[in-house]
């Protein structure tokens, strides 16, 4: 990396939480300026503006989660019942991660920029997708590999395993009690247990 990608990934690196605690909004340059310990200029000398930076925090937020889930879903978990369980044992240890521990990055981007914010609203739509889509072909999986029952209609299933999981996470946030995110939690495994074989 060069000396201006380096400096680049330092500041992405160290706003991502930021934005993630705080939103868009709520960030501001000096709030930016305090993560990094550089001036504005430094900030503006790497980035056009502000929305680039959110941007590219999302972007580092989000690919962190992903990565997580993606270390869950390795070698170990083998069926797809125990992949789906995967994604509930990151999000019950949220509140101790430090990747995670001011919520979902996709749930607090979704949140702030749907009716602010178009380009992070499309990042946050994309994400949910893509999750979506990867549950939808753990189900998939299960069905073909007689794990899970044919009846289960996968999308309806992604949907609503996101919708609990998410859900949880915004209780968990708003309260801060974590009975309150364990108890949707609860709700998902009990989901991905009624469609287990």
């Amino acid at each position: 990396m060069t000396k201006a990608e380096k400096t680049k990934q330092f500041i992405i690196e160290k706003t991502a939480p930021v934005f993630n605690r705080k939103g868009y909004a709520g960030t501001s340059i000096s709030d930016l300026t305090e993560a990094t310990g550089l001036t504005k200029g430094s900030i503006y000398g790497n980035f056009e503006n502000k929305d680039e930076v959110a941007l590219a925090a999302f972007d580092y937020n989000y690919r962190r989660v992903v990565n997580r889930i993606s270390e869950r879903l390795g070698g170990k978990h083998t069926s797809a019942i125990d992949k789906l369980k995967a994604y509930i044992s990151v999000y019950a240890e949220m509140p101790k991660d430090a990747i995670l521990q001011y919520g979902c990055p996709v749930l607090n981007t979704a949140t702030e920029a749907d009716d602010t914010h178009p380009e992070l609203r499309k990042r946050a739509q994309m994400a949910v997708q893509m999750w979506k889509r990867n549950v939808e072909s753990i189900v998939k999986e299960g069905q073909e590999q007689k794990q899970i029952r044919k009846s289960v209609d996968a999308a309806e299933f992604a949907y609503g395993f996101i919708a609990v999981i998410e859900g949880g996470v915004m209780l968990w946030k708003l309260t801060g009690h974590n009975d309150v995110m364990n108890a949707a939690l609860k709700v998902a495994k009990r989901m991905v247990n009624d469609v287990a074989k």
